[in-house]
């Protein structure tokens, strides 16, 4: 444990030039006396650790100190290559520097872990678009990660509602979800997030833009899709189930927390194991469509309109099977 940690401090400070105690501490997520008691262990092994004193110190390698990547287990060089995702990073305009740094990680790989980049690839390959996606990228994305790049404003022609709306953007980053992309970007307002195969044209401004350094992309788009997920459920229906039915819910349902509330909200099975529960749905017509795939073993309680729906189908399927 100690000996990766020796290792993440001594890259941190590779990466990052001069870094005070108390960063170190948070990145490692250690105190400040630990630091300082590997920061002691590195310059007895070796490294040239030097401390700057003062309010602006820390603690940085001197004289370009480098290491090469001897410190790497097989499992950590094998997802390093793994991490790389050709697909997207080709479709964002950088397929040439993933594989120059590719490049550059094998050649400081020592030799027996230079087969890793070919173990990795032939056991895992992501595909992100879904079957039926668009499988060329969008005209504007490779464009906007440039923006993303560099912290560069942009003006944003986008197609909204069958019309097109103007917008002057800070872009912050660029998310792929189930094969398409979203651009997340900062307004005078706030945060937007706008679909980048809706962007009908862009135009990088001549201004770069302050980035807040506390935003968290990540965080960002897990509060947002939640948020998505529960202004598009909208509408409840109540349902009574089968055992198989509520197991096929689990493929039915909109989501897996719908469908984890479902399960939550169900009452106790009745004599036969039917249960009664509750269900959020985008809209009836919707609902209609999905829960016809449980047959039989799904009766639909309220709303009144579904319920006929359903009552009108079977009635449809009896007269075609008879």
């Amino acid at each position: 444990m100690r000996a990766s940690r020796l290792i993440s401090l001594m890259l941190l400070l590779q990466a990052r030039g001069t870094m005070t105690a108390g960063e170190l501490a948070s990145e490692l997520e250690v105190s400040e006396r630990t630091v300082y008691r590997d920061v002691l262990a590195l310059s007895a092994a070796g490294i040239p650790v030097y401390a700057d004193r003062g309010r602006a110190g820390g603690y940085r390698l001197l004289g370009g100190f480098r290491t090469r990547l001897t410190g790497l287990t097989r499992a950590e060089a094998e997802a390093l290559f793994l991490s790389g995702v050709p697909g997207p990073a080709g479709e964002m305009g950088l397929a040439d520097a993933v594989a120059a740094a590719e490049l550059k990680v094998l050649a400081a790989l020592p030799p027996g872990l230079r087969d890793a980049p070919a173990r990795t690839g032939q056991r895992f390959h992501l595909d992100a678009p879904g079957w039926y996606g668009e499988r060329e990228p969008p005209r504007w994305l490779a464009a906007l990660a440039g923006a993303v790049w560099q912290d560069r404003i942009v003006e944003l022609r986008y197609g909204r509602h069958g019309r097109e709306v103007r917008r002057t953007v800070e872009p912050y980053g660029l998310v792929l979800k189930n094969g398409v992309w979203y651009l997340v970007a900062r307004l005078a307002d706030g945060f937007r997030t706008y679909r980048v195969d809706r962007v009908l044209g862009m135009r990088p401004g001549g201004t770069t833009f302050d980035r807040d350094e506390g935003f968290d992309l990540a965080a960002y788009w897990r509060a947002a899709a939640r948020e998505f997920l529960r202004g598009m459920l909208a509408d409840r229906v109540t349902l009574r189930l089968s055992p198989a039915g509520l197991r096929g819910l689990r493929h039915t349902a909109d989501s897996a927390e719908a469908y984890a509330a479902a399960l939550a909200d169900a009452g106790e099975p009745d004599e036969r194991g039917w249960v009664l529960t509750r269900l959020a749905v985008e809209s009836v017509e919707v609902a209609y469509h999905q829960l016809l795939g449980l047959g039989p073993e799904v009766e639909v309680v309220a709303p009144a309109e579904l319920r006929d729906r359903f009552a009108a189908a079977a009635r449809r399927l009896v007269e075609l099977y008879e």
